[in-house]
Protein backbone atom coordinates (compact mmCIF):
# COMPACT_ATOMS: atom_id res chain seq x y z
CA UNK A 1 0.00 0.00 0.00
CA UNK A 2 1.24 3.48 -0.88
CA UNK A 3 0.11 7.05 -0.35
CA UNK A 4 0.97 9.04 -3.45
CA UNK A 5 1.02 12.84 -3.39
CA UNK A 6 1.17 14.33 -6.87
CA UNK A 7 1.89 18.01 -7.45
CA UNK A 8 -0.44 19.41 -4.79
CA UNK A 9 -0.75 23.17 -4.52
CA UNK A 10 -2.17 25.26 -1.69
CA UNK A 11 -2.44 29.04 -1.58
CA UNK A 12 -3.68 31.48 1.01
CA UNK A 13 -4.51 34.69 -0.86
CA UNK A 14 -1.14 35.74 -2.32
CA UNK A 15 0.90 33.23 -0.28
CA UNK A 16 1.69 29.87 -1.89
CA UNK A 17 2.43 27.32 0.84
CA UNK A 18 2.58 24.08 -1.17
CA UNK A 19 4.23 24.35 -4.58
CA UNK A 20 3.43 21.25 -6.64
CA UNK A 21 4.59 19.10 -3.73
CA UNK A 22 4.94 15.39 -4.40
CA UNK A 23 6.09 12.30 -2.53
CA UNK A 24 5.29 8.59 -2.12
CA UNK A 25 4.80 7.03 1.35
CA UNK A 26 4.81 3.26 1.87
CA UNK A 27 3.05 0.95 4.31
CA UNK A 28 5.41 -0.54 6.89
CA UNK A 29 7.42 2.62 7.50
CA UNK A 30 7.26 5.52 9.93
CA UNK A 31 7.90 8.83 8.22
CA UNK A 32 9.00 11.94 10.04
CA UNK A 33 7.90 15.22 8.48
CA UNK A 34 10.36 17.99 9.25
CA UNK A 35 10.15 21.67 8.46
CA UNK A 36 10.67 25.06 10.00
CA UNK A 37 7.86 26.76 11.89
CA UNK A 38 5.39 28.05 9.33
CA UNK A 39 6.66 25.80 6.53
CA UNK A 40 3.19 24.29 6.04
CA UNK A 41 3.31 20.94 7.85
CA UNK A 42 -0.13 21.37 9.41
CA UNK A 43 -1.47 22.72 6.11
CA UNK A 44 -0.23 19.56 4.37
CA UNK A 45 -1.91 17.36 7.00
CA UNK A 46 -5.15 19.32 6.67
CA UNK A 47 -5.08 18.78 2.93
CA UNK A 48 -4.42 15.05 3.27
CA UNK A 49 -7.23 14.65 5.82
CA UNK A 50 -9.63 16.56 3.54
CA UNK A 51 -10.20 19.23 6.16
CA UNK A 52 -8.85 21.70 3.64
CA UNK A 53 -9.20 21.67 -0.14
CA UNK A 54 -6.11 21.85 -2.31
CA UNK A 55 -5.74 24.27 -5.20
CA UNK A 56 -4.22 21.69 -7.52
CA UNK A 57 -2.74 18.22 -7.79
CA UNK A 58 -4.09 14.98 -6.36
CA UNK A 59 -3.59 12.51 -3.51
CA UNK A 60 -3.96 8.80 -4.28
CA UNK A 61 -4.02 5.57 -2.29
CA UNK A 62 -2.55 2.54 -4.05
CA UNK A 63 -3.63 -0.92 -2.87
CA UNK A 64 -2.74 -4.16 -4.65
CA UNK A 65 -1.64 -2.20 -7.70
CA UNK A 66 -4.91 -0.27 -7.95
CA UNK A 67 -4.98 3.48 -7.43
CA UNK A 68 -7.89 5.60 -6.26
CA UNK A 69 -8.38 9.02 -4.76
CA UNK A 70 -7.66 9.23 -1.04
CA UNK A 71 -10.93 9.51 0.91
CA UNK A 72 -11.62 11.22 4.20
CA UNK A 73 -12.32 7.89 5.94
CA UNK A 74 -8.89 6.61 4.85
CA UNK A 75 -7.16 9.05 7.18
CA UNK A 76 -6.80 9.15 10.96
CA UNK A 77 -5.52 12.46 12.30
CA UNK A 78 -4.00 12.89 15.76
CA UNK A 79 -4.20 16.63 16.35
CA UNK A 80 -1.57 18.54 18.29
CA UNK A 81 -4.49 20.07 20.24
CA UNK A 82 -6.93 17.16 20.74
CA UNK A 83 -10.61 17.84 19.98
CA UNK A 84 -12.67 15.65 22.32
CA UNK A 85 -16.03 15.90 24.19
CA UNK A 86 -14.76 16.95 27.59
CA UNK A 87 -18.13 16.46 29.31
CA UNK A 88 -17.81 12.66 28.89
CA UNK A 89 -15.49 10.20 30.59
CA UNK A 90 -12.98 8.44 28.39
CA UNK A 91 -14.95 5.22 28.76
CA UNK A 92 -18.27 6.88 27.85
CA UNK A 93 -16.73 8.49 24.79
CA UNK A 94 -15.19 5.27 23.46
CA UNK A 95 -18.40 3.33 24.13
CA UNK A 96 -20.40 5.98 22.26
CA UNK A 97 -17.90 5.90 19.39
CA UNK A 98 -18.10 2.09 19.18
CA UNK A 99 -21.90 2.11 19.32
CA UNK A 100 -22.38 4.58 16.46
CA UNK A 101 -19.71 2.87 14.32
CA UNK A 102 -20.59 -0.73 15.16
CA UNK A 103 -21.26 -1.68 11.52
CA UNK A 104 -17.86 -0.34 10.47
CA UNK A 105 -15.69 -1.76 13.25
CA UNK A 106 -14.09 -5.16 12.72
CA UNK A 107 -13.40 -6.15 16.29
CA UNK A 108 -14.74 -8.63 18.79
CA UNK A 109 -12.76 -7.14 21.67
CA UNK A 110 -14.42 -5.18 24.45
CA UNK A 111 -13.73 -1.58 25.36
CA UNK A 112 -11.41 -2.42 28.24
CA UNK A 113 -9.10 -4.36 25.92
CA UNK A 114 -8.23 -1.13 24.09
CA UNK A 115 -7.81 0.90 27.26
CA UNK A 116 -5.43 -1.83 28.46
CA UNK A 117 -3.47 -1.52 25.21
CA UNK A 118 -3.10 2.21 25.89
CA UNK A 119 -2.01 1.52 29.51
CA UNK A 120 -4.86 3.64 30.87
CA UNK A 121 -5.87 2.73 34.41
CA UNK A 122 -9.44 1.94 35.47
CA UNK A 123 -9.53 5.23 37.34
CA UNK A 124 -8.37 7.20 34.28
CA UNK A 125 -10.79 5.60 31.85
CA UNK A 126 -13.73 6.60 34.09
CA UNK A 127 -12.48 10.16 34.62
CA UNK A 128 -13.96 13.13 32.75
CA UNK A 129 -11.96 13.97 29.65
CA UNK A 130 -11.77 17.62 30.75
CA UNK A 131 -9.53 16.40 33.58
CA UNK A 132 -7.18 14.49 31.27
CA UNK A 133 -3.67 15.69 30.64
CA UNK A 134 -2.69 16.61 27.09
CA UNK A 135 -0.86 13.29 26.78
CA UNK A 136 -3.89 11.29 27.93
CA UNK A 137 -6.07 13.05 25.38
CA UNK A 138 -3.60 12.06 22.66
CA UNK A 139 -3.74 8.48 23.94
CA UNK A 140 -7.51 8.55 23.59
CA UNK A 141 -7.18 9.73 19.99
CA UNK A 142 -4.78 6.88 19.28
CA UNK A 143 -7.20 4.39 20.83
CA UNK A 144 -9.82 5.31 18.23
CA UNK A 145 -7.41 4.39 15.44
CA UNK A 146 -6.84 0.99 17.00
CA UNK A 147 -10.59 0.53 16.53
CA UNK A 148 -11.06 2.00 13.05
CA UNK A 149 -7.71 0.99 11.51
CA UNK A 150 -7.49 3.75 8.84
CA UNK A 151 -4.82 3.05 6.20
CA UNK A 152 -3.12 6.43 6.74
CA UNK A 153 -2.42 7.93 10.17
CA UNK A 154 -1.17 11.50 10.53
CA UNK A 155 0.29 12.62 13.86
CA UNK A 156 0.93 16.30 14.54
CA UNK A 157 3.68 16.58 17.20
CA UNK A 158 2.40 13.38 18.85
CA UNK A 159 4.95 12.63 21.57
CA UNK A 160 5.96 16.03 22.91
CA UNK A 161 3.25 15.99 25.62
CA UNK A 162 4.13 12.57 27.07
CA UNK A 163 6.40 11.76 29.97
CA UNK A 164 9.38 9.48 29.33
CA UNK A 165 7.60 6.21 30.16
CA UNK A 166 4.45 6.95 28.16
CA UNK A 167 6.51 8.24 25.24
CA UNK A 168 8.37 4.92 25.13
CA UNK A 169 5.05 3.02 25.20
CA UNK A 170 3.78 5.13 22.31
CA UNK A 171 6.96 4.64 20.31
CA UNK A 172 6.60 0.86 20.67
CA UNK A 173 2.95 1.05 19.65
CA UNK A 174 3.78 3.07 16.55
CA UNK A 175 6.43 0.54 15.58
CA UNK A 176 3.79 -2.20 15.85
CA UNK A 177 1.17 -0.23 13.95
CA UNK A 178 3.42 0.57 10.99
CA UNK A 179 3.05 -2.98 9.69
CA UNK A 180 -0.56 -2.30 8.70
CA UNK A 181 -0.58 1.46 8.19
CA UNK A 182 1.19 4.39 6.58
CA UNK A 183 2.38 6.53 9.50
CA UNK A 184 3.48 10.14 9.07
CA UNK A 185 4.23 12.40 11.98
CA UNK A 186 5.45 15.95 12.13
CA UNK A 187 8.01 16.92 14.71
CA UNK A 188 10.62 19.57 15.39
CA UNK A 189 12.66 17.23 17.62
CA UNK A 190 15.44 15.87 15.43
CA UNK A 191 16.59 13.27 17.96
CA UNK A 192 13.07 11.81 18.15
CA UNK A 193 12.87 11.71 14.36
CA UNK A 194 16.22 9.96 14.10
CA UNK A 195 15.31 7.43 16.80
CA UNK A 196 11.80 6.50 15.65
CA UNK A 197 11.57 7.06 11.90
CA UNK A 198 12.44 4.80 9.02
CA UNK A 199 12.54 7.79 6.66
CA UNK A 200 12.55 11.56 7.01
CA UNK A 201 10.80 13.95 4.65
CA UNK A 202 11.51 17.67 4.52
CA UNK A 203 8.89 20.29 3.71
CA UNK A 204 11.04 23.09 2.42
CA UNK A 205 10.02 26.05 0.23
CA UNK A 206 6.69 24.34 -0.44
CA UNK A 207 8.25 21.13 -1.74
CA UNK A 208 8.61 17.63 -0.24
CA UNK A 209 11.94 15.82 -0.43
CA UNK A 210 13.42 12.77 1.25
CA UNK A 211 16.47 12.91 3.51
CA UNK A 212 19.16 10.47 2.30
CA UNK A 213 18.98 7.34 4.49
CA UNK A 214 22.72 7.41 5.19
CA UNK A 215 22.25 10.70 7.07
CA UNK A 216 19.83 9.22 9.62
CA UNK A 217 22.50 7.48 11.69
CA UNK A 218 25.43 9.68 10.85
CA UNK A 219 27.13 11.94 13.45
CA UNK A 220 26.38 14.91 11.19
CA UNK A 221 22.63 14.16 11.08
CA UNK A 222 21.38 17.23 12.94
CA UNK A 223 23.70 19.69 11.23
CA UNK A 224 22.91 18.20 7.82
CA UNK A 225 19.14 18.57 8.31
CA UNK A 226 19.53 22.09 9.68
CA UNK A 227 21.58 23.04 6.64
CA UNK A 228 18.93 21.60 4.33
CA UNK A 229 16.25 23.71 6.00
CA UNK A 230 18.18 26.97 6.27
CA UNK A 231 17.06 28.27 2.92
CA UNK A 232 13.35 27.80 3.74
CA UNK A 233 11.62 31.14 3.37
CA UNK A 234 8.05 29.77 3.48
CA UNK A 235 6.00 31.09 6.36
CA UNK A 236 2.28 30.52 6.74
Amino acid sequence: MRLIIEDIVKRFEDKQVLREAGFSFEQGKIYGLLGRNGAGKTTLFNCLSKEMATDGGQVLLEENGNRRELREQDVGYVYSLPILPEFLTGYEFVKFFMDINRDKLKTEQGIDHYFDMMSMTTEDRHRLIKNYSHGMKNKLQMLLFLLTKPPVILLDEPLTSFDVIVALEMKNMLREMKRDHILIFSTHILQLASDLCDELVLLNNGKLSGVPSELLKSPEFEQSVIQLLKDDEAHV
